[in-house]
């Protein structure tokens, strides 16, 4: 084939790459055909050193502004500060303290929290409020992708690695060269996929699915789970080494149901988002369904209560929200301290109670002020019952 054709084809392989060519036989007609075909420009022989350097400045400039555009389209409209994780409770305001701390440092950061709680909007915030801002924010579902798939995401592949594998393909670590990676449910990756991962971690340096070599990275990682971490290497599921690697800086993300003082500002702010997207002129919760949506237990956290308030204004036709918009079924379940009074439980069992429930949710001092206890007395308890701390 002539360089018009072999450019054609190699473009179909490798799409986003930038191509100069270099001819000895040039032509006007040649010219044209070669920057229909994709070219970036087109060079007549004798070569002149300075003008191919200037051209390939040129080439690398706009590669990069091509992918600044990409990133913008990617967050524009985005708002991560921190005014974007809304609430105004001590245990979220604790949380939020601990971020900005973080924010900008090199350390890999794990988030615990249940289903639904808002890692990956956590995540964003630490990635727009550190130095990496201006570079890629990934993020990646573990659980959402087959094994075998999510390796070459990760990771890349060349061009025959495996069936199917007609051309080299990037993967997602090296397109987030200088930004941050985000790998939610982290816990349900396999050992194999573990163990590849450790090595970037620890190396910085990725190779691709079918390639023995290497690319050099710089790439700070945030990883999410709903699982706990410490029982799943107990049990052989994930790796110690690995677990030690993420684990640098980890933050308890807490549920909606312990940071209750929390759900009437999400309300507002999802019934004003709503209220926008449908045209409609709904900014009122009546207080009978407020004292419902600020009881309920929120099993599938933030996500469920942004869900049941667009539903909820989908199906209404009135100004205001009422218990008839909420679900079917809604159930509220009565407030940890009706729940003891209700048991008759002594202060012994209902200190142990609150213990045992809170502990994910406030530090050591936090649970001792709120039982009214000192540290070393709250210390002496877990002792007797054989309660362990959990951070």
């Amino acid at each position: 084939m002539d360089g018009i054709e072999m450019l054609t084809k190699v473009r179909e392989q490798i799409p986003d790459q930038i191509f100069i060519v270099v001819t000895a036989y040039a032509s006007l007609d040649t010219s044209v055909k070669a920057l229909r075909a994709g070219a970036y420009d087109y060079i007549m022989k004798p070569i002149i050193h300075e003008e191919i350097k200037q051209i390939v400045r040129n080439a690398l400039r706009q590669k990069s502004l091509q992918a600044e555009n990409v990133l913008l389209k990617r967050e524009i409209g985005g708002n991560y500060d921190f005014s974007s994780i809304i609430g105004e409770s001590p245990m979220l305001k604790a949380i939020l303290d601990e971020v900005r701390k973080v924010a900008d440092t090199k350390s890999n950061i794990l988030l615990l929290g249940e289903t639904g709680t808002g890692k990956e909007l956590f995540a964003r915030v630490i990635h727009h409020n550190s130095s990496r801002r201006d570079m890629p924010f990934v993020p990646i579902n573990c659980s959402a992708i087959p094994e075998n798939l999510l390796e070459t995401e990760l990771f890349g592949h060349v061009r025959g690695a495996f069936t199917g594998a007609v051309a080299t393909k990037k993967g997602i670590l090296e397109e987030a060269e200088g930004g941050t990676v985000f790998l939610d449910e982290i816990g349900d990756m396999s050992l194999a996929l573990q163990a590849k991962l450790l090595r970037v971690i620890e190396d910085q340096v990725i190779r691709p699915v079918g390639s023995t070599k290497g690319t050099k990275i710089d790439i700070r990682f945030i990883t999410a789970t709903n699982k706990d971490l410490k029982a799943a290497v107990r049990a052989g599921g994930f790796r110690e080494d690995l677990y030690y690697r993420i684990n640098v800086i980890s933050l308890q993300i807490p549920p909606l149901r312990e940071r209750k003082e929390d759900i009437a500002a999400l309300v507002k702010y999802y019934l004003n988002q709503y209220s926008q997207e449908f045209g409609k002129e709904i900014k009122e919760v009546s207080p009978e369904a407020m004292h419902v949506l600020t009881n309920y237990n929120w099993a599938g956290n933030v996500r469920e209560l942004q869900n049941v308030i667009e539903r909820a204004l989908l199906i209404s036709d009135g100004s205001i929200i009422t218990p008839d918009h909420l679900p079917g079924g809604f159930v509220v379940e009565p407030p940890f301290e009706q729940q003891s009074f209700e048991r008759k439980l002594s202060i012994e069992e209902y200190t142990k109670a609150f213990i045992l429930k809170y502990q994910t949710a406030f530090n050591e001092q936090q649970i001792a002020d709120l039982l009214g206890i000192t540290r070393k007395s709250l210390w002496e308890k877990r002792k007797k019952w054989g309660i362990p701390k959990e951070r």
